[in-house]
């Protein structure tokens, strides 16, 4: 990751949402990216040039703009046609953005697309999250990696966070081996980044 100083930057073309510039670099704003807010609060699992990465729930494309700064290639999946109207037009100026509108429950949809990746991005505000990540474990290379955002709130709003986040944990533990768990507290209210690797 790029720091300049305690700030978290990008190196891509800037305007994309309106972002400030810092010395030719786009800043990474963790109140608009609960992936800003994970490196911001000490995360340790790190973008790479050579990474292959499928986000599921890529909203307008804010967060996946900047991790295709970072990374090869981004499989952007958003079902809503309002954000991909502006997901298509982030593509249109970054190359390596694949925008596929479809239901991230449904990956049977945009398999034909896909191919093996090294990293699953998932921040779909869904009760069954957990569920949503295990479908499209079909798509990560043994020894990959899975980043949960898990909106616990989405899950079940009468429940404390943490105990829903341990459900959570306990249910990826069946598949994966979980590395960390951060909440991203003060950025996100009742939000965890869920960070795994995938046994193969």
């Amino acid at each position: 990751m790029i720091w300049i100083g305690d700030v978290l930057v990008s190196p891509g073309e800037g305007g994309v949402y309106g972002e400030r510039m810092l010395e030719g670099y786009r800043v990474w704003d963790p109140r608009r990216s609960k992936l800003a807010a994970y490196y911001l609060l000490g995360g340790g699992l790190d973008l790479a040039p050579d990474m292959r990465v499928l986000y599921l729930g890529a909203a307008n494309g804010t967060t996946a703009s900047h991790v295709a700064d970072y990374v090869d290639v981004v499989y952007s999946v958003e079902f809503a046609p309002r954000p991909v109207q502006d997901l298509l037009e982030i593509a249109r100026r970054r190359k390596n953005i694949v925008p596929i509108m479809a239901d991230a429950n449904r990956p049977d949809e945009y398999a034909p697309f896909m191919e093996w990746v090294d990293l699953i991005y998932q921040d779909v505000a869904q009760p069954n999250q957990v569920e949503i990540a295990e479908k499209n474990l079909i798509f990560l290379k043994p020894g990959g990696h899975l980043i949960l955002m898990l909106k616990t709130r989405s899950v079940d709003v009468r429940r404390d966070p943490a105990d829903v986040a341990a459900g959570a944990r306990s249910e990826l533990e069946r598949h994966l081996d979980v590395v960390e768990v951060r909440w991203l507290e003060p950025y996100h209210q009742d939000h965890a980044a869920i960070v795994c690797t995938h046994r193969g």
